[in-house]
């Protein structure tokens, strides 16, 4: 089974939309990101992914802020093993591996970060289709300096081929 996760507005207010009011539609630029990387986080921290190994799950935002910055997950449960209560059968960052994640990252230094976070074989072409992100997809991937064609591939198709059951 493979679930695709995006933030939806709840539509009642809640603390985090009343801080993220006011200009810059930070509710948005930064809301979005924000939830994945919480909607991700429970999925690895409540044992989702470990109970449901063949799960998978591709998200929205690049992953949000978590793929940038998972190895304080790790450092989390070495420093406050208190707080991780729920044994899990790897670190917090290997589960990168397990997910996949829209390449809608705004620049080339953000998308190789991506790629050495959790590997190209979990990325797939992203552009936040109706909303006008982005309208080079591909020109991003190709574009990038420091991917290997083999990256290229796997981000612009063979991934998302392979996710969706597609022979090619």
């Amino acid at each position: 089974m493979l679930v695709f996760i995006h933030p939806q507005a709840t539509g009642a207010p809640t603390e985090l939309e009343s801080r993220l009011k006011g200009n810059g539609g930070l509710g948005n630029v930064i809301g979005n990101p924000l939830e994945t990387t919480i909607a991700l986080s429970h999925l690895i921290f409540e044992g989702t992914l470990d109970q449901f190994p063949g799960l998978k799950i591709c998200s929205a935002h690049g992953g949000g802020y978590l793929p940038s910055y998972a190895a304080r997950s790790d450092a989390g449960c070495v420093t406050f093993p208190d707080r991780c209560t729920r044994p899990l059968k790897k670190k917090p960052t290997e589960y990168l591996r397990q997910l996949y994640f829209d390449s809608l990252v705004f620049t080339p230094e953000a998308l190789r970060r991506l790629v050495a976070e959790t590997g190209s074989g979990q990325i797939v072409m992203g552009t936040d289709y109706p909303f006008p992100w982005t309208k080079t997809s591909v020109d991003h991937i190709l574009g990038t300096p420091g991917l290997t064609d083999d990256e290229r591939v796997a981000m612009l198709g063979a991934t998302a081929a392979k996710l969706l059951g597609i022979k090619v």
